[in-house]
């Protein structure tokens, strides 16, 4: 008998391979996470299981305490569209406040949004009645960033998992042997199942969520940062166990980061997004190979190489200045003031990117970017 309390979390935690930093950005670009290339001809053979049309999500400006008063508005999500195919990771990045948990959670909402349209497996949330609603929830579920802030500290595990089972009538009988196949499906074993969130691992505390998720066998799973919170061998870890459940139980992933190198480890598909839009979408190895938006280019130029020697002799691309005020973004292309291709224009050139909102446009097959004068180059 081992004197710690947790003893045997150890294996669990080494089950899974986790590959280094140069088995992460050798990896198959575009392969996703079950390895398997996505082409664009495969991809139109499969259903679409989300679908998000010119989204739209504003949020009040509110001044004062006693007499409060609005004095703008915070544009978080402006026209943001794409789509999210069977067996498919589509990767949501961009920096902080770019509006990628509002475009989450307006998905996650399943109800009438501000502006534009969500489809959830070929039905518009805006016309679901709440029994509508809450069946549609068994396919669509969520994994969250922060493991222990999403479990219930007062409960254990069997009731952690057996929650979303008694919300949805699933038979008492059924329960505990469910319960039982969560645990095993995530690495976990039976004798966990009486423990606390605080007694086990950030990693096991992660992989509880991901169980609960998987209870009502859902079709597709937003996973919003859900390895951002945790150690690099842990990450490692989580991500082939999320391959392997994609793989054995055909899930869709929405897989929302800021870590690039995560992300093209992950994704079939990348999805860019700037102040509330999204300025570049595409294949995952096409958008890293040659990005054509000046943003994901110097995204991209910060992500760091694992060979010192071509580290080195890269030329970084540095934005300046910071990113606009989403109350009052600048007209026509919001990533102008930052954007050094815009920088090194003459007047005459420099007019259209002031006057005119730039448009997703095709830069070859399954490669969309919105910018004037986008021009696909090798950053990496």
């Amino acid at each position: 008998m081992a004197a710690c309390h947790r003893s045997g979390e150890a294996e669990i935690e080494i089950e899974i391979v986790a590959p280094s930093s140069v088995e992460v950005f050798g990896a198959v670009n575009g392969s996703g996470l079950n390895g398997s290339v996505v082409t664009a001809s495969g991809r139109d053979r499969r259903d679409v299981v989300l679908q998000v049309d010119g989204l739209v999500k504003s949020y009040p400006l509110i001044t004062g305490v006693v007499f409060r008063r609005q004095i703008g508005i915070v544009h978080a999500v402006d026209g943001v569209s794409f789509e999210l195919r069977e067996g498919e990771t589509l990767g949501l990045v961009g920096e902080s406040g770019c509006g990628k948990t509002t475009t989450v959670m307006q998905i996650l909402d399943l109800a009438k949004p501000a502006g534009g349209n969500v489809v959830v497996l070929g039905k518009d949330t805006a016309t679901l009645s709440r029994a509508q609603r809450k069946h549609i929830r068994r396919d669509l579920q969520v994994v969250f960033q922060d493991p222990l802030a999403s479990l219930d500290p007062r409960m254990p595990v069997a009731d952690i998992l057996a929650e979303p089972l008694r919300t949805h009538g699933v038979p008492v009988g059924r329960r505990a042997a469910r319960v039982a196949e969560l645990l095993r499906l995530v690495g976990l074993g039976v004798e966990h199942i009486n423990r606390y969130p605080a007694q086990f691992s950030g990693g096991q505390r992660q992989r509880i969520g991901i169980a609960r998720a998987l209870a009502l066998e859902p079709k597709v799973i937003v996973l919003d940062e859900p390895v951002s919170a945790l150690d690099v061998s842990v990450q490692a870890g989580v991500i082939n166990l999320l391959a392997r459940l994609k793989a054995t139980l055909g899930l869709a992933y929405l897989f929302v980061a800021h870590d690039l190198s995560v992300i093209r480890y992950v994704a079939d598909r990348v999805a860019v997004m700037y102040l509330g839009r999204v300025v570049e979408i595409g294949q995952t190895d096409r958008v890293f190979e040659a990005p054509a938006h000046p943003y994901t280019q110097a995204l991209l130029s910060a992500v760091p190489l694992p060979d010192p020697r071509k580290e080195r002799a890269r030329r970084r691309i540095i934005l300046s200045g910071e990113a606009p005020n989403p109350a009052d973004p600048p007209a026509g292309c919001r990533f102008r003031g930052r954007c050094p291709t815009f920088a090194a224009f003459g007047p005459e050139r420099r007019r259209r990117c002031i006057d005119e909102r730039p448009v997703l446009s095709h830069q070859g097959e399954d490669h969309q970017a919105a910018c004037h004068y986008a021009q696909a180059r090798a950053v990496l």
